[in-house]
């Protein structure tokens, strides 16, 4: 009986730390000691985290799947799985399937109705949010920006009005291209979070307007991983809008009530909606 036994069968996603190698969960390791087969985007650094947290291979496999392979691995680990055996895929660094090549392979194993688990753990896109001091109640990852001019503008303008806080990843040779077109595209007032190296020696957190962060990096190429958090996108709310809230509001509120009621529903400054619902209410 080997120690992938102790496991239900099916496929591990294994997240795995971002920079410091504690960040490993307990669960995490007791799959690595237990699966039957690892699979991981790099095997090199598999190992070595391996090595660091004493998980010994004891002559199990440990096969690469990455973008170049995966075509070709992903049969192979379903017969793994068709032969009852425990597959733990570990992504490079962070939560599997998450901007990572495993996302083909999650697919493939779903629909071949093997059983799936997730084995959560560090996370770049949560751990930049959490530090951001950006809104966190609504947010969306939109991986990385199309490196084409024009695909990255039409990307931009489609996340523009998008009511949530918003995270990006990027190379640092791209960054400073990035966040001049999201002065452009989004607004140059708009506050963001550059956030680099998280969780390893040199992390740092850059905040400030787009503008700021823009001109911040005109001529600095940083090194490391970087995440970008820009803070939610305003809905445009026409006068016929805001006149059609305040005749709804105003049959049921008082003339204050109802101004703050719609101030605050569609984002708009008190003053002005008061000064609105006041004019209405004398008509």
């Amino acid at each position: 009986m080997t120690a992938g036994k102790q496991l239900a069968a099916g496929l591990y996603l294994v997240s795995t730390p971002i920079g410091a190698a504690r960040d490993i969960t307990l669960r995490a390791m007791d799959i690595l000691a237990a699966a039957d087969v690892i699979a991981a985007e790099d095997t090199r650094n598999t190992r070595k985290l391996m090595e660091i947290h004493s998980i010994a291979l004891s002559g199990r496999p440990l096969v690469a799947y990455h973008d170049h392979n995966g075509a070709a691995q992903r049969p192979r680990i379903l017969q793994h799985l068709e032969d009852g055996l425990t597959v733990a895929y570990v992504s490079d660094a962070g939560t599997p399937l998450v901007a990572d090549p495993g996302f083909g392979l999650g697919r493939a194993v779903i629909e071949a109705g093997f059983p799936i688990f997730a084995a959560p753990g560090a996370s770049a896109v949560l751990s930049a949010l959490v530090v951001s001091g950006l809104p966190s109640d609504r947010f969306l990852f939109a991986g990385f920006a199309p490196t084409a001019a024009g695909a990255r503008k039409t990307f931009l303008q489609e996340l523009a009005p998008t009511p949530a806080t918003l995270i990006l990843y990027e190379s640092p040779k791209r960054l400073s291209r990035l966040l001049s077109a999201c002065v452009y595209m989004l607004g140059p007032d708009r506050q963001a979070a550059v956030c680099r190296e998280l969780t390893k020696k040199f992390e740092e957190v850059q905040r400030g307007t787009l503008a700021e962060l823009a001109d911040h990096y005109a001529d600095l190429t940083p090194k490391g991983e970087i995440v970008v958090v820009i803070d939610r996108g305003t809905k445009k709310v026409s006068e016929a809008d805001m006149e059609t809230a305040l005749d709804e509001a105003l049959r049921t509120m008082r003339v204050k009530d109802a101004a703050s009621f719609v101030a605050e529903a569609l984002g708009l400054p008190r003053r002005q909606v008061y000064q609105a619902a006041l004019a209405r209410d004398k008509s």
